[in-house]
């Protein structure tokens, strides 16, 4: 049998190890990946503020997967033939390689099952003048980290030379997400400055899509601390304000001009607001994949949703939010039209999002879209390999692993600062991520499981497990020990 893995980011990378590894040399793995290398989103922070090189946070595949007996295509999935083609019945992916030797030639790839975690599309465009090379910086890439720590670099001379700055963080879209990745820079960024002693000359603001601060995409959460129950609202807002951060809540970006930007407010609001030196995250997307019958018919609609992310096995009838659910969310993330394949992490098509939709009195819709990252990622690449393998050693016809948002618990650490001395680390854990208000009436979540801690121990925690994860995605000795 053949599997192959669109994609080499967390979910795609872990789906592939655990394959190869529970399938062995009897059956091939393949990996397509536009990039030769992996690297570790979340220490991207750390490039961001300069206390990480990108070399420290990224590594060559080809090494890897030649160890590992994967075979690794460095190139672009540009369409999906579930049927095959006339003549052949099997499926297959056209790629175009992306490496210098190969590059803009295309080649077909069969496969028997077909695991799509290609992640999102960094829509930039969504926001006129926004990203790298327009008007804002952006952490989302170890490479556009580092181009941001350059641009820090000169507001901190700047600093130095008495000179007033005005730091502008957050989301850059009425619907991002991500905003977890976006505040851990704020706090870099505030404490990286204090540290300084230059925070007197800067201006910090956090924007954001969401309706309360601590929100995070998952319509926030009640936390256990110190023995007391408390919201991510307050422990969002108590946290900016000892690094004195501003905040603008409810906002909803919609255009960068240099050293400007534009945004609306859920009350109907157009407002603006000055910077030098913006880091907005954009709004997430599929990658436009298109998708073809045996005829040569487009499908892709019948495969992928509007925002380009994969249908899977999740309930996407329309309902009023009233009427949303934990079990709409789905379990296998298994294509419901071809069996054989399967979308990991960021790739499958959410529902519904899990904080409330809003509309502005304009009609924008300004609310966070559903965060899939980090540890979802990784535990839904796990399952997707583990029931592919049941399949073709076992001929178990229905999977039998599950890794329902709806059941499934996450954990999040905000590090600040860097170093075993100096640093704080904000830890945070919430069980289920999407909230079940049949089985907790009083919280939606458990309390017992969703709790959160402010200390030097968390960020210990936070450089521990960078150095732990790399470890696991280059493949070192009991790497399949290390939970996702």
């Amino acid at each position: 049998m053949k599997v192959v893995v669109l994609g080499a980011g967390v979910s795609g990378h872990t789906a592939a190890a655990f394959l190869k590894k529970k399938l062995g040399n009897k059956h091939e793995v393949v990996v397509v990946s536009p990039s030769k290398y992996y690297q570790w989103v979340p220490s991207n922070i750390w490039v961001g503020i300069g206390k990480m090189k990108v070399e420290q946070v990224r590594f060559d595949l080809n090494r890897v997967y030649h160890r590992w007996g994967i075979v690794f295509k460095q190139a672009l999935v540009k369409a999906i033939f579930p049927e095959g083609d006339v003549g052949t019945s099997k499926g297959f992916v056209e790629i175009e390689y992306t490496c210098e030797e190969n590059k803009g030639s295309r080649e077909k790839v069969s496969y028997d099952f077909l695991v799509n975690a290609t992640g999102p599309k960094l829509n930039f465009e969504a926001t006129p003048g926004l990203g790298p090379g327009k008007n804002t910086l952006s952490v989302c890439t170890c490479d556009h980290a580092a181009h941001t720590w350059e641009e820090l670099e000169k507001c901190i001379i700047r600093l130095k030379e008495g000179k007033r700055q005005r730091f502008l963080i957050g989301t850059g879209h009425p619907t991002a997400t991500c905003q977890g990745a976006a505040f851990e820079y704020a706090l870099n960024l505030a404490f990286l400055l204090r540290h300084k002693k230059l925070d007197h000359l800067a201006e910090i603001t956090w924007i954001t899509n969401e309706y309360e601060l601590g929100d995070f995409g998952m319509a926030g959460a009640f936390i256990k601390r110190g023995g007391y129950y408390t919201s991510t609202k307050i422990f969002a807002e108590s946290i900016l304000s000892e690094y004195n951060i501003k905040w603008i809540k409810r906002a909803g970006v919609n255009k960068v001009e240099p050293g400007l930007v534009s945004y609306e407010t859920l009350d109907g609001a157009y407002n603006t607001i000055e910077f030098d030196f913006a880091m907005l995250l954009p709004a997430f997307s599929g990658h436009g994949l298109k998708a073809y019958n045996k005829t040569g018919e487009d499908i892709t609609a019948k495969v992928f949703a509007p925002n380009g992310f994969m249908y899977v096995d999740g309930d996407y009838v329309q309902k009023p939010f009233e009427e949303w659910n934990m079990k709409d969310w789905p379990q296998h993330y298994q294509s419901p039209t071809y069996k054989n394949i399967y979308a990991a992490g960021i790739a499958f098509a959410p529902p519904h999002s899990i904080s409330k939709p809003m509309k502005s009195s304009n009609g924008t819709a300004i609310f966070p879209s559903p965060p899939r990252t980090g540890m979802p990622s990784g535990v839904i690449g796990k399952v997707v390999a583990e029931n592919i393998t049941d399949i073709i050693r076992k001929g178990v016809s229905v999977p039998r692993h599950t890794a329902s948002m709806g059941r499934m618990g996450a954990a999040c650490i905000i590090s600040v600062g860097y170093g075993m001395t100096r640093g704080l680390g904000a830890t945070m854990t919430v069980s289920p991520i999407v909230p079940d208000w049949e089985k907790y009436p009083d919280w939606g979540r458990d309390i017992h499981a969703t709790v959160g801690e402010v200390g030097l121990a968390g960020h210990w925690i936070k450089l521990f497990l960078h150095y732990m994860f790399i470890h696991k995605a280059k493949g070192y000795p009991f790497w399949w020990l290390i939970p996702e």
